[in-house]
């Protein structure tokens, strides 16, 4: 091994590692192993959603990011992205993530730049870090996703900027999300094999229809849970990359935590569309205590498509993972009018329009705790809806790409 294959970086300063080479080795050769971060800061009441991520991809030698403001329905979304070992940090161009305090205190930045969007903000955790449980998938006996992925719930502090409009962020009334994964995700083409050169995939067991996500907060209470269920509903394993049935908690500051054992719920659906606009769940808890949340999307929630983790989103055909090209950074920006759902869009390399509708969205919300006492706040929740899906109707649907799931139709 030499030095510029590995080389050292800053952060084998610190006791970290877990294999016997610097922390710029990976122990694995897959394109689809990467790392990454995602964040959201939001405001139901300035009907106001940032969105940022960054995933390293090391054996594509990549980091590429994404930031976004969905203001009110307008969507605008930069994208960025450079070569990963040339420097050893988390930062692209304007973008940069500093933390300050694990869990507690993370600094993202944006500086001027072309697309008009700026940020200098505090993400502040409110509780304790939500380790999800493995997600593991496999295709005749390969592993197709080994990852690791935890999720948290905090506030903001700092300000956000878009058109020359400042948007003043305080703890009391913007919110804010996150989560951490690495591992071996689902491949991501167009980094991934022909598959006329391999056998047909085999069908394991059952399959995920519905994810859905909530990070909320309300009075003393935060927390999150995700749930997956097949097309009739049922709550069970699936070989998927989001294949855990159910799991979730709830936390009084960063002392105390009561895990959720059970969840049901009463969903509405946007017309024309798979995401929602309003709802209700229903929880269990360890204790046996009953918590309800109902929920009313705040405006239209954000697509998921300009961030550009698929084909047809970045301007030269490619994804985060892939090169695009020597610029230090790579930079290039876009907006979309998502007012009314779903929204015309033609993605990048294609000519036919396709129908574009939000994945994440913003809601108010009304949590009832087991002592009967009601809270609001706001939530961050996430829907990816696939295929039939029996138990609100939805029939199946006409593959273009593997992105019906993801808000394109």
């Amino acid at each position: 091994m030499h030095d510029n294959e590995y080389p050292l970086t800053p952060y084998d300063e610190f006791p970290v590692h877990q294999a016997p080479y610097p922390v710029s080795y990976v122990p694995a050769t897959d394109y689809a192993w990467d790392e990454g971060f995602f964040y959201g800061v939001y405001s139901s009441e300035a009907q106001l959603l940032m969105l940022t991520g960054m995933r390293m991809n090391p054996n594509a030698d990549i980091l590429g990011a994404h930031v976004g403001i969905n203001l009110q329905g307008r969507q605008r979304t930069a994208r960025l992205s450079r070569t990963w070992r040339q420097h050893w940090y988390t930062q692209i161009g304007p973008l940069r993530y500093d933390v300050l305090e694990p869990y507690r205190d993370i600094h993202l930045r944006l500086e001027p730049n072309e697309s008009r969007m700026a940020f200098d903000l505090h993400w502040l955790g409110l509780g304790p870090a939500h380790l999800s449980s493995h997600h593991r998938a496999t295709v005749r006996g390969r592993r197709t996703t080994d990852q690791t992925r935890y999720n948290q719930v905090g506030v903001a502090r700092g300000w956000i900027e878009i058109d020359g409009k400042r948007f003043a962020v305080d703890e009391k009334s913007w919110g804010a999300c996150r989560d951490h994964s690495w591992g071996i995700y689902e491949a991501r083409p167009p980094l991934v094999p022909d598959p006329r050169w391999l056998p047909p995939p085999q069908v394991e067991g059952p399959k995920r229809a519905l994810r859905f996500s909530m990070f909320f907060a309300a009075g003393p209470h935060s927390g999150h849970f995700h749930l997956h269920e097949d097309e009739d509903g049922n709550q069970v394993i699936t070989n998927d990359a989001f294949g855990i049935p159910f799991e979730g908690a709830v936390d009084q500051g960063f002392e105390q935590r009561t895990h959720f054992v059970s969840c049901r719920h009463e969903l509405v659906f946007t017309p024309g569309t798979r995401s929602v606009s309003r709802g209700k769940v229903y929880l269990k808890d360890a204790g046996g205590g009953n918590w309800t949340i109902e929920f009313d999307v705040a405006w239209p929630p954000a697509a998921v498509i300009p961030c550009g983790y698929h084909m047809g989103s970045w301007k030269d055909g490619g994804t985060i993972a892939t090169y695009h090209g020597p610029a230090n950074p790579y930079f290039e920006w876009d907006e979309l009018d998502l007012r009314q759902q779903p929204a015309q869009h033609v993605l990048y390399g294609q000519t036919e329009p396709r129908g574009v509708y939000g994945a994440e969205h913003v809601a108010r919300i009304r949590v009832t705790d087991p002592g009967a006492i009601t809270h609001a706040g706001q939530a961050e929740i996430e829907v990816f809806l696939n295929g039939r899906y029996a138990p609100y109707g939805f029939e199946a649907q006409q593959s273009k790409g593997g992105l019906s799931g993801r808000g394109v139709l």
